[in-house]
């Protein structure tokens, strides 16, 4: 244990030498004095990890010392100690954002269990957490390496992010790698299971299958719709399940989660092809088929590809003869947001309000400013810690703040995950093969079959066909694909960025949430 330093200030010091005692019997360096000036005179000429602060002390009392020693030393641990129970003092000390708050007479047992909480609490918790996931390694290797269905792959991933962010915050980084290592390994084996049962799910109508995007909003979302409560459905692009549950605490001061569930993103992740199959309500191929007004199917025309969602939406209410008041709107800016914010009292009118908010996907495209993005996000916490950050000062926060004054209800979703891409996977294709480093759709496309998934016909996947020989290679696990030409440059170029489009348990596994104000 580290030798920490604690000063306490109490006017009965002398009264305390037992409890002194003790504490140096544990380890700790104990400095006591009897006023709060005194006090005060330590913490300007001495550097401690704690003080022990009494109250009622004669002169300056202790709220008045907790005052002076927050302005100069804003992160010092200050546990109160006081006779008094009245609750004014509890709340001024708390709001002077004290450690502890303890009550006399104290026992030497709980003044133990305050130190250790605020200066051991660290080291405790990343020994704690680590004993615990190394016992739960074996039960998740186990679990993923029998036959098991889509049902379990979502439970197998969802545990494996709450391991993630158990260690985010450790110290000891050593489990980290090797919950990494269980992660890839976990790749692995969920895209063979998927390599095995997608076309099945797509053309087998009994086989045992997920929910898919195209049958989400019929599904998910059209169950819940009421005549006089506003249901607002929200979708956060490359939201991944990890980046939701970083958000979720925020929500869950203003709203109970009644349903945290997943759904299944269709073949490519991207937004042209789940997105739109979610607002049609179909797969891209019966789009293309019986919406050939308004289907764009060229992944290099990012602006034209989802222009109509909001005709899809329209289309597909119709479709289920459901005649409701609905809104649609995307969000691509700040003062795009501020509007929709500004604009609330006419959204509360409608049944169904449909929010796609572009954030992520800006971020994660970023490709002018890749340099700068992958100095913000190097890895999974950093991207985390930047979802958290923006979603906390963002338009759609107050948004959510509104729906929840409002009493309304609430889905967030999004369309597919993202996957930091590691390895590259070379591929020779034509002029007009699309530029998506995940997945290829072209004709005589070269490329080595290890760690892709090939769709030789597009049909069985429901996807269009440009040319009667188009094929469609979808990455597996963390590779993202690289021309031979330039080749040195465009891997270290697209090495550690965040992608979709292809196969990974972090871009098809789709969070769904259903909340309700409090």
């Amino acid at each position: 244990m580290q030798n920490y330093s604690i000063l306490w200030a109490d006017d009965e010091i002398d009264l305390l030498k037992p409890h002194i005692l003790f504490l140096k019997n544990k380890g700790y360096q104990v400095t006591p004095v009897n006023s709060g000036a005194d006090a005060l005179e330590q913490v300007e000429q001495e550097k401690y990890d704690l003080v022990l602060l009494d109250e009622m002390m004669p002169g300056m009392t202790g709220l008045e010392t907790l005052a002076q020693i927050k302005q100069m030393r804003p992160n010092m641990p200050v546990v109160m100690i006081t006779k008094s129970e009245e609750e004014h003092i509890m709340e001024e000390a708390i709001g002077s954002k004290i450690a502890d708050y303890l009550i006399k007479p104290i026992n030497p047992n709980q003044l133990l269990l305050s130190l250790k909480k605020n200066l051991d609490n660290k080291r405790l918790v990343t020994e704690r957490t680590n004993i615990s996931y190394q016992q739960d390694f074996r039960n998740i290797a186990m679990q993923y390496n029998d036959r098991i269905d889509f049902n379990e792959w979502a439970e197998i991933y969802k545990k494996l992010i709450y391991w993630e962010l158990e260690l985010d915050g450790a110290q000891d980084r050593s489990m980290v790698e090797v919950l990494n290592m269980q992660k890839s390994e976990a790749n692995s084996n969920f895209c063979k299971f998927l390599e095995d049962n997608y076309e099945d799910w797509l053309n087998d109508p009994k086989a045992d299958k997920p929910v898919l995007s195209n049958q989400l909003m019929r599904k998910k979302v059209f169950p819940l719709l009421e005549q006089n409560s506003p249901l607002f459905f929200i979708l956060i692009d490359n939201l991944r399940y990890d980046q939701w549950k970083v958000i979720e605490p925020i929500l869950s001061d203003f709203f109970t989660v009644e349903e945290e569930s997943s759904y299944y993103s269709i073949l490519p992740t991207t937004t042209g092809f789940a997105r739109n199959a979610i607002f049609s309500g179909m797969m891209p191929s019966e789009m293309e088929k019986h919406h050939s007004d308004i289907w764009v199917n060229d992944e290099n025309d990012e602006e034209g590809l989802n222009n109509h969602e909001d005709e899809f939406l329209r289309r597909q209410l119709e479709r289920s003869r459901l005649n409701i008041k609905f809104s649609y709107n995307k969000i691509l800016n700040t003062n795009q947001g501020k509007s929709l914010v500004d604009n609330f009292n006419n959204l509360m009118q409608n049944q169904l309000n449909v929010v796609v908010y572009n954030f992520v996907d800006m971020l994660s495209h970023a490709r002018t400013d890749m340099a700068m993005i992958k100095e913000l996000a190097p890895d999974e916490a950093a991207y985390r810690s930047i979802t958290r950050s923006w979603f906390l000062h963002s338009p759609l926060y107050e948004l959510v703040r509104k729906i929840s004054d409002k009493g309304g209800r609430l889905i967030v979703t999004t369309d597919h995950g993202m996957i930091r891409v590691q390895k590259p996977a070379k591929i020779v294709g034509y002029r007009e093969t699309n530029t998506n480093l995940r997945y290829k759709q072209g004709k005589n496309l070269g490329f080595d079959e290890s760690h892709v998934l090939v769709c030789r016909k597009p049909e069985r996947f429901f996807l269009p066909k440009l040319h009667v020989s188009t094929a469609y290679v979808f990455t597996l696990e963390d590779y993202f694909f690289a021309y031979p030409n330039n080749y040195n440059y465009y891997v270290n170029y697209y090495r550690d960025t965040f992608q979709h489009g292809g196969v990974s348990l972090e871009e098809v596994i789709i969070p769904f949430a259903y909340l309700k104000a409090k």
